[in-house]
């Protein structure tokens, strides 16, 4: 790199204008129609976000609500580096042809949300 470009860098990085990462975060709801047909989505969906940069955060698990209705189903959320790379995850080949498994085998509510700077 020219060491005009690094000046610059640098002094954009001190002075606070570069931009600080954000992450993302997919995070579903699924409540299952009651059968294992959930199975061939929960063994293929890891293998679609890792060339993402994707990691499970929560799969699963209990959930301590404390206020409101709480959770309905199964909490997920995959955090993702940016925001860029989530959706890049979520419009990939490889898990569009995942995603009808999911909405046959039951309820989902799903979204995509950026998170605070790290």
């Amino acid at each position: 790199m020219k060491p005009q470009l690094l000046l610059a860098a640098a002094l954009l990085t001190c002075s606070g204008l570069a931009a600080a990462a954000r992450p993302a975060y997919y995070v579903a709801e699924f409540q299952p129609a009651g059968n294992e047909s959930i199975r061939p989505y929960s063994a293929a969906v890891e293998n679609t976000f890792k060339p993402y940069g994707g990691r499970f955060i929560v799969r699963g698990g209990e959930a301590d609500v404390k206020e409101g209705f709480g959770v309905q189903g199964r909490l997920v959320m995959i955090k993702f580096d940016s925001l860029a790379q989530a959706q890049a995850w979520y419009q990939s080949p490889a898990y569009q042809q995942i995603i009808p498994i999911r909405q046959r085998a039951g309820n989902s509510r799903t979204y995509i949300v950026e998170g605070l700077e790290e």
